[in-house]
């Protein structure tokens, strides 16, 4: 994730008081490739987020809050469900799934916000 520090100047996490804050982590992979299917997205953005959590040695367990920004949220909301499911454990954070109009990269249709706890 270095090319997200030098090129757009921003943290793929930053931590303050034992609380890590992650950038917005989208279905676009590092790479710059978007997958047109949903679910594909959803796991690129959950491997991004935990990859993060992990470089903190953390895992789902220390997630207080996600909100997940959607294009198409009716149409994906089953299978992010079934996704987060399966990545996060107890105790489960707090989420808020939000519809939005669009995103800077073209055919993402997710993006994750997280915040965990130390």
């Amino acid at each position: 994730m270095t090319t997200l520090y030098r090129d757009w100047k921003m943290a793929p996490g930053s931590e303050v008081d034992g609380f890590l804050f992650l950038t917005g982590f989208s279905g676009m992979g590092l790479d710059g490739t978007v997958s047109k299917d949903a679910a594909t997205q959803i796991e690129t953005a959950f491997d991004q987020v935990f990859s993060v959590l992990e470089e903190a040695r953390m895992d789902a367990s220390h997630i207080v809050e996600v909100t997940s920004y959607h294009i198409g949220l009716k149409e994906h909301l089953a299978v992010f469900k079934a996704i987060w499911g399966q990545r996060m454990c107890e105790p489960y954070p707090a989420w808020t799934a939000i519809e939005v109009a669009g995103f800077a990269s073209d055919g993402v249709v997710i993006e994750m916000r997280v915040v965990a706890h130390r």
